[in-house]
């Protein structure tokens, strides 16, 4: 009897918060009409200009005979020293060789092979590849030129600007790099 009592509630509740819901879905939305009817009467605001963009100003950069900025400087008496008599500048008509793409510094030698009397030299582009060269054959951004080999190192000399509008010869080696 308590359970059917107690059942007969809960229904009656249930009843009672249905017919609550139900009564609080009005249809009158007269006050929401009225307010949407305010809100489009109100004047429109102004939409802003397009802004107005400066035109682009190209960079024309001059420096390009100079030393790069993270190359080592050449001091002032050794350009005064190489300059003395000489009229150095580099072949630009001379068609470039593949390892002239590539940054001296991540140049690396990894071995020679001598073939036919020619000692060829193995060259590590820093990009996976590995090239053979010889002396005679250029490699570097800066005009270099291997002037000699051996089993363990190549003696280049490049070609750069020495600042003051002339160019200088600069040695540089590569050591055959050492396996870890």
């Amino acid at each position: 009897m308590i359970t059917k009592h107690l059942t007969n509630m809960i229904r009656g509740s249930l009843l009672l918060a249905m017919v609550i819901a139900v009564a609080g879905c009005s249809t009158d939305t007269s006050d929401l009409d009225a307010f949407m009817a305010e809100v489009r009467a109100r004047p429109a605001k102004p939409i802003d200009p397009i802004p107005t963009f400066k035109p682009y100003e190209s960079f024309v950069y001059s420096a390009q005979s100079l030393r790069p900025p993270f190359d080592m400087p050449v001091t002032v008496k050794e350009i005064t020293r190489l300059l003395q008599g000489t009229s150095i500048k580099p072949d630009l008509n001379r068609p470039k060789e593949f390892l002239e793409r590539f940054n001296f510094e991540s140049l690396s030698m990894v071995g020679t092979v001598d073939k036919g009397g020619t000692l060829w030299v193995l060259i590590n582009d820093g990009d996976g590849g590995v090239h053979r060269v010889k002396v005679g054959n250029h490699l570097g951004k800066d005009h270099g030129k291997i002037v000699s080999a051996t089993e363990t190192e190549i003696s280049v000399v490049e070609i750069v600007p020495s600042g003051v509008g002339s160019w200088i010869e600069r040695p540089r080696t590569i050591e055959l790099a050492e396996k870890n």
